[in-house]
């Protein structure tokens, strides 16, 4: 089993990550494909069990992030890398281009300095549309739009299986997982860390925390001290079933504020439609309750947006954290002398900014002197596709039936997802892996045959009832 401790205790890792988010992902790879030998310390029994289980799944090109920012540039550099990589490793990619529309004059006013900060940004093919040039491009929109403008490049992306990728090439080059690994402390002893953990002992020659929500907690627990403070922000979100993907070709962007870039309505890789996030600062760090009065309001917004989508049903809802901080830009920080690096406030913008981010951070840790040769011919693993507009493995013979008819899921993924090099330890971990009980009856009818393939190999046994 990938994540088995077995002789982690005793060797001294090149780099130990703390947090199996899409940037703890990312980061295992990167290090990896450099040559380094690496630990990824998840405290959950799956990765991608914190802030990176839940988001809008857009390719950002970051022509609205502030100019000159670590942001911006992780941004770009990880939307090149993405876009370099993703066939090799059988990634998804949903062409749509962005709509940013404004509702109202004062937004309108905006428009023209947001288009000229895209192309600070170096996003030089937006183009201004006046309302029948929008209206042209998305029959559908609600009254009131006063004009707009079009982000070409802005993508819809599987937001799973692009970290689950990561972690799987670092695995199969070499790295480690360790789940079930709660850091509870740690020693640096002038040349190499002692990380405890819920499993036991990990020693590494560098640490990067990336913990997410976690971040400035690890911060004082491990060096005494802490630049940052994260600010849980809550996002909720309404999905809609498969035909209301039809009414937008476009991601449909609101006039971002200065804390949030607003309620989105896009088309998922998987054929639904979102509409989402909200904005919502609370205290709690692990739970992100679902308000059925902000649900409400989410709806009756996205159907000001698209009227159409009244005649539309709602199959599922869903609420996510991110791990924002009193800071605008990214915090990313390098202790040389104690060969420590924190990755955080990485909010909304991580999925797309992943790769660079990664590559930032293995900059910043050049000088420590890894001694690593990269990886002359590395394994390029290639994952199951699950977009729904690509080929899926229900189309091919030997599947082992279909198991979940909603989302089309056979048994021969299901079985893939629980072994392999990053098998699901989580019911939530699976379904991120195949979109097993996510569909229209969100598991009413394939529950117990799940159950029954999943006994005795998930960390919380499934029962019949289960969703």
């Amino acid at each position: 089993m990938t994540d088995d401790p077995g002789d982690i205790h005793g060797e001294i890792f090149d780099a130990a990550i703390i947090g199996g988010g899409v940037i703890g992902c990312a980061l295992a790879r990167r290090f990896t494909l450099d040559g380094a030998r690496v630990v990824l310390i998840e405290k959950a029994a799956d990765v991608l069990d914190g802030a990176s289980k839940a988001n809008s799944a857009i390719l950002h090109t970051g022509f609205d992030a502030p100019p000159g920012s670590l942001e911006a540039a992780c941004i770009a550099a990880g939307y090149q890398e993405y876009m370099a990589i993703r066939d090799r490793l059988n990634l998804s990619l949903l062409r749509t281009g962005a709509l940013v529309v404004a509702w109202t004059e004062a937004e309108a006013v905006i428009l023209p300095d947001l288009i000229a900060q895209a192309r600070r940004n170096g996003v030089d093919d937006v183009m201004a549309l006046t309302e029948a040039e929008a209206r042209r491009l998305e029959p559908e929109l609600g009254p009131g739009v006063r004009a707009a403008f079009r982000v070409p490049r802005e993508y819809v992306i599987d937001p799973w299986s692009a970290p689950h990728a990561y972690l799987r090439q670092a695995i199969e080059n070499g790295a480690r997982l360790l789940c079930r690994a709660e850091v509870t402390g740690g020693r640096f002893d002038g040349a190499t860390w002692r990380l405890e953990t819920g499993r036991g002992a990990v020693r590494a020659g560098l640490v990067i925390n990336a913990a997410g929500l976690h971040g400035d907690r690890i911060d004082v627990m491990l060096t005494g001290t802490q630049h940052f403070t994260i600010r849980p922000r809550k996002g909720q979100f309404v999905v809609y079933d498969k035909p209301a993907a039809a009414l937008t070709r476009h991601v449909l962007l609101p006039v971002p504020t200065a804390v949030t870039k607003g309620v989105v309505v896009c088309r998922t890789a998987f054929g639904n439609l979102l509409v989402g996030p909200t904005a919502e600062e609370q205290d709690d760090r692990e739970h992100a309750m679902l308000v059925p009065e902000t649900l409400k309001a989410l709806i009756r917004r996205g159907t000001e947006i698209l009227p159409a989508l009244a005649d539309h049903d709602v199959t599922a809802i869903y609420a996510g954290l991110r791990p924002a901080t009193e800071f605008k830009d990214y915090q990313i920080r390098l202790d040389a002398d104690r060969r420590y690096v924190t990755v955080g406030g990485i909010r909304s913008t991580g999925l797309s900014s992943a790769l660079g981010t990664a590559r930032h951070v293995h900059d910043l840790c050049a000088g420590l002197g890894f001694g690593a040769t990269p990886l002359a011919d590395p394994v390029w693993p290639r994952m199951p596709m699950l977009a729904e507009d690509e080929i899926r493995d229900w189309r091919y013979p030997g599947n082992g039936g279909v198991v979940c008819h909603c989302e089309r899921v056979t048994r021969r993924e299901i079985e893939a997802a629980l072994t392999g090099p990053i098998a699901a330890g989580s019911l939530a971990g699976l379904k991120r892996r195949t979109r097993v009980t996510m569909g229209r009856c969100q598991g009413f009818y394939c529950t117990q045959e799940l159950a029954a393939i999943t006994a005795g190999r998930l960390d919380m046994p499934m029962t019949g009832g289960d969703t």
